[in-house]
């Protein structure tokens, strides 16, 4: 079921999140309006993905970054109809 107001946003996952879920491709084209409801599509197909994206809180991940149109992005953040919805593991180092 397709939530209200939601249409389709191509979403980009990182290969190591993929590896976790067998069957989930690196890029994927899915019916949201927000990216929380990009977040629970992920984990209706997937069933535990979104625990690997997002906190209890709920929040995304410390080491997780979320871009829309190459800018940085939150759950809240409104997804318009073509949108790239870009997840990547954040690079830490010293």
């Amino acid at each position: 079921m397709k939530p209200e107001g939601a249409h389709s946003v191509q979403v980009t996952i990182p290969a190591a999140l993929c590896a976790l879920f067998p069957g989930a491709p690196r890029e994927i084209a899915l019916a949201a309006a927000t990216v929380a409801e990009a977040m629970a599509a992920l984990d209706a197909r997937w069933p535990g993905m979104q625990a690997r994206l997002c906190d209890s809180r709920p929040a995304i991940r410390r080491h997780i970054n979320v871009f829309v149109d190459g800018e940085r992005a939150g759950l809240e953040t409104a997804l318009r109809p073509g949108a790239e919805l870009v997840v990547m593991t954040a690079i830490s180092g010293g």
